[in-house]
Parts: structure tokens; sequence; C-alpha cells
């Protein structure tokens, strides 16, 4: 027999589960939320967007200091690197966000459970989910009408590389080193390889991305990839494209990372202090009792949903990474509102056209919509329009400095 009961039960506290969750509960909904990381906020707040932004701020003043004050007149003398202080501002940011949610959750309502959520038993308006709270003492079962898996993305592994988040790094040790490695090889030239690679860059380590594709930044348009390409080599980074890691190695010292020509030939050996694995982001599926309610998984083991992100079994719903798409932290929070706002007899909608994308590097790269390539591709007419930097008046400064 369930504990208790509810209108609809999220498991996971990321940025679609808890946006859901805030909104089930200001409809009238009895909404509970469980989460097992022990802080709310997901990947994004805990160890992805919020900490590797805090750093890019932090490290974008720390390189203005060094190499582009002088050009204002402004003189700071010998600038010194302070890593522990800006480590600790990223962590207080950290924390000061994920307790804000925390307090919108009392505030609206919602129940929050500290635990991995398992759905156990699968039955049309009474569907169960199984909690053990913080890993450890007695399981609740509770009953809930609906349920709402939110449970995001994982770091994608590079075969045969074991991370030990010291040496060879996901994005999760990349944000958390604790000395500036004097070089650093980047696997993976996508929006996570090249943030974290300008981080470093910028506070003294010698960085080179591989890219097992011949561009940078998928799946932006070709012109704008072009043109970062340029600018982000002019800051420091290096390429090498269409490359294919074949093995990554920890050593006394550091790392070899052994790289031979994705369309063939031969392979060389490079070392750094620190290797980054930043391949991409798989949808995080495990001990969430899937299977035993009988919910279909694509065979990229995304959850499969239909419009209304509703899976094959009635009552149970995905969002976010989980169901594939772009994973971006704004396009889950949208879901979230879809399908709480469903459950109470609304009929929202998402137009994924209209939702952005952004890289913060510097300068920092947006889109929306389809690139140039995608309307080709389609056989859609289109007319396109430039306009350069270096003919805005308010963006000359800016445009000349990314030029230099």
């Amino acid at each position: 027999m369930s504990d208790s009961s509810y209108d609809v039960i999220i498991i996971g506290g990321g940025p679609g589960g808890y946006v859901c969750a805030i909104r089930a509960a200001q409809l009238g909904l009895k909404t509970a939320c469980f989460e097992s990381r022990g802080a709310l906020g997901g990947t994004c707040l805990n160890v992805g967007c919020i900490p590797s932004k805090a750093l890019l701020q932090s490290s974008h003043f720390y390189d203005e200091a060094n190499t582009h004050f002088a050009d204002h007149g402004i003189k700071v003398g010998d600038v010194k690197l302070d890593l522990k202080t800006m480590m600790a501002r990223k962590d207080t940011v950290v924390t000061e966000l994920t307790q804000g949610i925390e307090f919108l959750f009392k505030k609206n309502k919602v129940d929050y459970f500290k635990g991995l959520g398992s759905i156990t038993k699968a039955e049309l308006g009474a569907h169960e989910v199984t909690v053990k709270p913080d890993g450890k003492g007695k399981a609740q079962k509770i009953n809930a009408k609906n349920v709402v898996i939110a449970t995001g993305s994982e770091v994608t592994p590079l075969p045969g590389v074991d991370i030990d988040e010291k040496t060879i790094v996901s994005s999760t040790g990349a944000l958390d080193l604790k000395k500036v490695p004097k070089s650093m090889v980047v696997i993976g030239a996508g929006v996570i390889g090249l943030e974290m690679g300008s981080v470093w860059r910028r506070l003294g380590a010698d960085v080179t991305v591989v890219e097992y594709l011949d561009f940078i930044l998928p799946p932006m348009d070709a012109e704008v990839r072009k043109q970062m390409q340029r600018i982000l080599e002019k800051q420091g980074l290096k390429f090498k494209l269409g490359s294919k890691v074949t093995g990554v190695k920890a050593t006394k010292t550091g790392a070899t990372v052994s790289v031979e020509p994705a369309a063939g030939g031969d392979a060389e050996t490079l070392k750094a202090d620190v290797v980054l694995v930043a391949i991409g982001r798989r949808p995080f599926t495990q001990g969430l009792g899937l299977d035993k309610a009988g919910v279909n998984l694509t065979d990229r083991g995304f959850v499969e949903v239909d419009d209304h992100f509703q899976t094959n079994v009635e009552g149970i719903f995905a969002i976010g990474d989980v169901i594939g798409g772009m994973m971006l932290a704004h396009k889950a929070e949208d879901e979230g509102v879809v399908v709480a706002e469903s459950l109470t007899g609304l009929t929202p909608h998402i137009n994924y056209d209209a939702i952005a994308s952004v890289v913060y590097t510097w300068p920092e790269v947006a889109g929306v919509g389809k690139t140039e390539e995608q309307l080709k591709e389609a056989g859609t007419k289109y007319k396109s329009g430039k306009f350069p930097f270096t003919a805005n008046s308010r963006a000359a400064p800016t445009a000349t400095r990314m030029a230099l």
C-alpha cells in the first residue's frame, strides 16, 4: 500500500522537472518531485550551464585584465590568478541558485523527495513510484495519477577511456580542476568542449581541440562555424579536425591521446596534463523501472513520446534531454510547462523553431530556427542577409578586437 497519493510525480529535479512541478502545483495539482542528486537544478545548475558560465565570466575578466585593459588606458600591473577564490565564487553561485529552487518548491507547495524514483507499478490512474530517500533508509511507495520522467542526460563515455575526473575528465571534472594545466586536449568541438576549452585557455593552458568532423560547432550554420574557428584560433585555441581519437591513457605526468585521421592515415600521439572528454551526452534512464512499466525507448536509448509528451503507457510522460532533440535547459522548461498545463485541460504547444541555442565563447554565438544548410537540404526557398560588425558603430570596438 502506498504511503500517499499525488496528481503528478516528477522524477528528476532539473530545469524540465522543477519547472513542470512548480507549474503543476500552481495549477492546483498535488505535486511531488524526486531528485537523487541531493540538490535541485539538475546538470544545468549543478555541473553544467551555471558553473560553466560562472567560470566563463571570471576567466573573461582575467583575460581582459591581462590582454586588453592597457588598450583602454587602464594600468593594473601584474595580474595574478587566485583559482581557489574563482572556484569558490562558482560554487557559491550554484548553491544560491539550487537553494532558490527549494524555496520555490516550498512557496508553491511542491513536495520534494531526495532520492531516485523508480516506477514499480504502472496502472492506469494509479502508477506507483518507489523512492529511497538519500539512497538509504526506508523506501516509500507513492501513488500518482501521472508520472513525468525528467531525468535528463549524462556524459557520453568514450569507449575504452576511463574518466577519473582528475587527469582524464568529463565536463564535471573540468569545472573543478585544482590548478591550471599547462596543456589540455579537448575531445569534441561542440558547445561544451569550446566553452571549457576557452575557460582554461584564458587562464593559461595550451589547449588543443580534437574533433572527428571536419568542422566545429555542429549543427550551427556553416558560415558561423567557419568564422568562429578563425576567431578562436586567433585567441589561441588549436584545432585538429577530421581526427579520430583511438585511445587515451593516463601517465605519471598527465595523459597521452592517440589520434589518427578520420579518413585514414598515419596516427600520432598528443601529450597533455589534462584531457577533457566532451563528445556529447546520452539519456539517463537507468534505475527508473521503465522496462517494468513497459515504456518504449528509441534505438538510441531515448524515451519515446508522442506530440503530447506521453509515452506508450497512458499517464507516463517524459520531457527534456531524456527524449532527445535539442539538449537545452530552456527547451526542457518549455516542455515541462506544456505537460503540466495539458494535465489540467489546457492546450499549449511549442514552436521548436523559436528556441534559440547559444554558445558562450567570446564572441558568443547564437542560432534560432533552421540553418541555411537545412533550408537547402529541405528545398525551401529563402533569402539570406548579412551585416558585418565592422560596419556597426556600436560593435566596432568589439569587432576590431575579434579581428586582431
